[in-house]
């Protein structure tokens, strides 16, 4: 999973670092900042935690795509 926000709707209430502070930081500007775009194994629970409480609702996550692997075992559409 990949995280990141946007500045133009953080409020800096710093409720996510609270959640997950390996993933989530505050800044000097007092806007929340991103450790790492991609999500550490585990945290993964936390930072959509994170998303749902955020204030501003700044917070966005992109869930990984499956591989071509994990593709072919799903069932066809109808």
């Amino acid at each position: 999973m990949r995280v990141w926000i946007d500045q133009d709707y953080c409020t800096g209430s710093g409720l996510c670092e609270l959640i997950e502070p390996r993933v989530f930081a505050i800044g000097d500007d007092g806007l929340a900042r991103v450790r790492a775009a991609e999500v550490p194994p585990g945290c993964e629970d936390e930072v959509r935690d994170a998303a749902e409480s955020c204030p501003g609702g700044c917070i966005r996550l992109e869930p990984r795509p499956l591989s071509r692997t994990c593709a072919s075992f799903l069932p066809a559409p109808t």
